[in-house]
C-alpha cells in the first residue's frame, strides 16, 4: 500500500500539477500586487478617486451598489492588462525571436542534408 501511493506521488503529472499550482499561487499573488499597488493608484490618480464602492443608487426601497461592480471590473481588466502587457506580449516576443533562429536551423539542416545527399549519390556512382 504504501509503495502504491508513493508511487503516485512520485509520478510525473501529480508532481508537475503540484509545481503549476504553487508557481500559479506565486504568480497571482504578483498579479494581484500590480494591481492593488500600481495599477489601482494610477486609475485612482487619473480618475481621482480610487475605490467606487460608496457609489449607488435606490429604486422603490432597493439599493443597487453598482460601486462594488465597477470595482470588480475595474480590477478584472487591470489584471487582464497587467497578464497581457507583462507576460503574454513579452512570451510571444521571445517565441517570435527563437523561432526565427529555429527556422534559420532548420533551413541549415535542410541544406546540409542535401549535401549529404548530393555526396552519398556521388560516392555510390564511382
Amino acid at each position: 500500500m504504501i509503495k502504491g501511493f508513493r508511487d503516485f506521488l512520485l509520478r510525473g503529472n501529480v508532481v508537475d500539477l503540484a509545481v503549476a499550482v504553487v508557481i500559479g499561487a506565486a504568480f497571482a499573488a504578483l498579479i494581484n500586487s500590480l494591481v492593488a499597488d500600481v495599477l489601482t493608484p494610477i486609475i485612482g490618480a487619473i480618475i481621482g478617486k480610487p475605490d467606487f464602492s460608496s457609489l449607488s443608487f435606490t429604486i422603490h426601497g432597493s439599493q443597487f451598489n453598482y460601486g462594488n461592480f465597477l470595482n470588480a471590473l475595474i480590477a478584472f481588466l487591470s489584471v487582464a492588462a497587467a497578464i497581457f502587457f507583462f507576460v503574454i506580449k513579452p512570451m510571444n516576443t521571445l517565441n517570435r525571436l527563437s523561432g526565427a533562429a529555429t527556422e534559420e536551423q532548420a533551413s541549415e539542416i535542410e541544406l546540409l542534408t542535401e549535401i549529404r545527399d548530393e555526396l552519398r549519390a556521388q560516392r555510390g556512382a564511382s
